[in-house]
């Protein structure tokens, strides 16, 4: 009887680390090399997000991992983290490297795509998985430099070049690009000082009820990175949820403080740039909601927010916003007030440019990010 006992223990044990939430590397084909990270929601029927990482500037290979952690434990869905990579260093993070994302056939089965990515140039082989994957109607979350993810030179031998950010070719549906046509805009400038001022987040008021701003006040959203300039009124269909007031800082610029010396306590609000340009009259939206259709193909809801970096998602109401976007870009209910809390240590980086010798001296591993 105690010998039965013991092997049933030793059964269950066995079945809960099995079950438990824990982040794989290489579920997806071959992947041998550990080139993405597959995290389970431990549901049977789990939907599943599959998060592009790759930009230079604002560390998203630090801020999807986190995330996609935050929606398996906490809220069971099935997440693929995608990484930019040189070919010929398998499985090591290169953001500068911008013509590679292993795994993007992860989104053939996805029920949504989370982009973060900035100017990449990728394969015809690549680019085909996510155009197939816009084309079907799915959902799509875009965060802070997906307002301009492509960027193919004029003469390039793409079959996507019309992807690129400020598109002004023959396709006319396409004028301006990915970030214009799916999310709304594409890169239009800092609208706030890079560095120096803070985007706060205003409710605002037409989305104060809407499920995305759940549990969320004004100045709960908070960013160091500055707030990008968007046309105004932008497109038809657009919905914003959150206004970024630019906050002046109250301290010193630090160089080496995560947000350059900028707090979420900062409270003097901008008047004007160096150009006497207003700054808050009207604030731009850093977050909303639009209706995207790629020409032949079907109807789709995108939620893009410019508030995001790794450092931004330190602030609970930040990460809220985003947990919230994709909850609700997902067809779920947005809880009333979501559970947001990191999953593990969280310790990222300043948003920066970093030469390639940086890249290669940090050998930054994507089993690294698990």
């Amino acid at each position: 009887m105690k010998l039965f006992k013991l092997l049933l223990g030793s059964l269950f044990v066995i079945l809960i680390g099995c079950t438990a939430q824990k982040p794989v590397v290489g579920q997806l084909g071959q992947n041998e090399s550990g080139q993405w990270l597959s995290f389970n929601g431990g549901k049977a029927d789990a939907k599943k997000i599959v998060f592009v990482s790759g930009d230079e500037e604002y560390r998203s290979e630090e801020a999807l991992p986190m995330l996609a952690k935050i929606m398996s434990t906490r809220y069971g869905y099935d997440c693929t983290v995608l990484f930019a990579q040189q070919p010929s260093v398998p499985g090591v993070i290169n953001p500068n490297y911008g013509m590679n994302i292993p795994g993007l056939e992860a989104l053939a089965d996805a029920d949504l795509m989370v982009i973060f990515t900035r100017f990449r140039k990728l394969p015809d082989a690549q680019m085909k998985h996510i155009d197939e994957y816009l084309k079907s109607g799915r959902p799509v979350v875009g965060i802070r430099t997906s307002t301009h993810a492509f960027n193919f030179a004029d003469d390039a031998n793409s079959s996507y070049i019309h992807y690129k950010n400020g598109y002004k070719g023959d396709k006319k549906e396409w004028a301006d690009g990915f970030g214009r046509l799916v999310l709304g805009e594409k890169w239009i400038s800092h609208h706030g000082h890079h560095k120096h001022q803070s985007t706060r987040g205003i409710v605002a008021a037409e989305s104060a009820s809407h499920p995305i701003t759940n549990g969320i006040k004004d100045a709960d959203v908070w960013g160091s990175t500055d707030v990008y300039g968007v046309r105004l009124p932008m497109l038809d269909g657009v919905q914003p949820m959150i206004l970024g007031q630019v906050i002046n800082r109250a301290g010193e610029y630090d160089a080496n403080d995560v947000w350059y010396g900028m707090k979420p306590s900062d409270s003097e609000v901008a008047d004007t740039n160096k150009k006497g340009q207003k700054l808050n009259d009207p604030m731009m939206p850093v977050a909303w909601t639009k209706p995207y259709q790629l020409p032949g193909g079907k109807k789709g809801m995108a939620f893009a927010s410019t508030v995001g970096s790794s450092s931004d998602l330190l602030v609970e109401g930040t990460r809220r916003l985003l947990v919230n976007g994709i909850i609700w870009s997902l067809g779920d209910k947005v809880p009333a007030k979501a559970n947001v809390d990191v999953i593990g240590e969280y310790n990222p980086s300043q948003y920066a440019f970093q030469k390639n010798e940086y890249w290669e001296s940090k050998n930054m591993k994507v089993t690294d990010q698990k």
